[in-house]
């Protein structure tokens, strides 16, 4: 005969979890240490893999407790065979060097004492542990939401696949017996009444007359609780499951980025890890992203992820092209009402001298009070008029900001300052 058994506890089959928590909370040190390592050794696309964590053995010890110097003590040594109480133990033999532990690998590496994994999910909770979306808010989905099935207690009416066979059950138990307790309460006395006559003379008149109608009131109460059906179609209870709306937010990046000439393929990767990194932070905070791509030289266009990336142009930039493109954009399909908005621009910092006054007054008065928060990246050192123009913006807006990057050594601790929680470090 086989036997199942079905584990229903909560925890289920990770009984350890609460260890295993515990160790990352004593360890964060080192743990925060190896996401820091990961992040400068490997590339954005496998930035959500996990990570192998190596803790030294020197972090693992445990306090105890230990003999001081002096004073007389006795020890058991389990296993002993050839000593009693008294004896003198000599010194092994073999000279100073001990029996245990290895040699010293020559090529200077040793292996870690301790090694465990961290899941897809413990990495990003450590990678973004200390950031937060600058006064977030979430804007809730009002035109079209998210339907959830749950349940809604039991109805009458139902197929049968949703029938609540013990509800059913107990449902005709109930009835019947509320039906025949005032029948069977008759019957009980009838029947005592009708073992007292039958104990009198049953030769008078009287007493006849009495039996008879015991016996056909008996008779007739039977055959109304037999009557009582074991099932009726009112006792049956099927499973109700109702449809209601859920509120979800929903997010949109625009991603925003100069490739005219001066734009190489080295600065092109920069930008591409900025906003990769910001996609990633979105999508812990918002169930449903879309990304906008809009690439400019002279003139902007609204392109898919491999175009944006890979195509290269000539000319000279004008970037407010790109900005106004972003703005007929938000207002044909993202509405703030509806949409959180965020923005992230990447550029060298080359416009035509007199567009970027323009841009900044595009950014003032029509895009950024309809946005969350917008990031501008400069993947160039020198400082130029859009630089100058985007400086003054900065100082008087407080969901705008900019910082520059040149190197991908830097992307991720720009994307920290950018993004980290208010009174944080960087």
């Amino acid at each position: 005969m086989l036997q199942q058994i079905i584990d229903r506890r909560l925890s289920g089959k990770n009984k350890s979890i609460g260890n295993r928590e515990r160790f990352l909370q004593r360890h964060k040190t080192q743990i925060r240490e190896a996401v820091r390592r990961a992040v400068d050794g490997r590339g954005i696309r496998d930035m959500e893999r996990g990570e192998d964590v190596h803790i030294p053995k020197k972090d693992l010890s445990e306090p105890v407790f230990g003999h001081g110097e002096g004073g007389v003590r006795e020890v058991v040594r389990p296993g002993n065979t050839e000593h009693v109480k008294g004896d003198r133990v000599a010194k092994p033999k073999g000279g100073g060097q001990g029996q245990g532990g290895g040699q010293a690998s020559d090529s200077g590496e040793g292996e870690d004492d301790f090694v465990f994994h961290l899941s897809r999910e413990e990495f990003m909770q450590v990678f973004f542990e200390d950031l937060a979306l600058p006064n977030l808010e979430r804007t809730q989905l009002a035109e079209t939401p998210e339907w959830k099935s749950h349940r809604a207690g039991f109805t009458n009416d139902g197929t049968p696949t949703n029938l609540h066979v013990v509800r059913s059950m107990r449902g005709a138990l109930s009835r019947r017996i509320a039906l025949g307790t005032g029948k069977r309460r008759e019957l009980h006395e009838l029947e005592e009444r009708l073992a007292l006559l039958k104990r009198e003379n049953p030769a008078e008149l009287e007493v006849q007359r009495m039996l008879k109608e015991t016996e056909d009131r008996i008779a007739f109460l039977k055959q109304r609780i037999a009557a009582i059906p074991f099932l009726d179609p009112i006792d049956l209870r099927f499973r109700n499951r109702v449809r209601t709306p859920v509120p979800t937010s929903r997010a949109v990046m625009f991603c925003l980025m100069d490739v005219s000439g001066s734009m190489d393929e080295s600065r092109k990767d920069l930008a591409k890890r900025f906003f990769i990194l910001l996609y990633l932070f979105l999508t812990r905070h918002y169930e449903k992203i879309d990304v906008v791509f809009i690439r400019h030289h002279t003139q902007a266009q609204e392109v898919d992820e491999q175009n944006f990336f890979h195509a290269t142009e000539t000319g000279g930039t004008v970037v407010s092209s790109a900005l106004v493109l972003m703005e007929e954009i938000i207002r044909a399909r993202y509405p703030s009402s509806e949409w959180n908005i965020y923005g992230a621009q990447a550029s060298d910092g080359d416009n035509w001298h007199h567009d970027s006054g323009r841009c900044r007054e595009l950014l003032a008065q029509q895009i950024l009070p309809l946005c969350r928060y917008f990031a501008y990246v400069q993947v160039a050192e020198q400082e130029q008029n859009l630089w100058d123009e985007y400086s003054k913006l900065s100082e008087e807006v407080r969901h705008f900001a900019m910082r520059k990057a040149t190197e991908a050594s830097q992307i991720y601790p720009v994307f920290r300052e950018l993004f980290k929680k208010e009174g944080a470090q960087a």
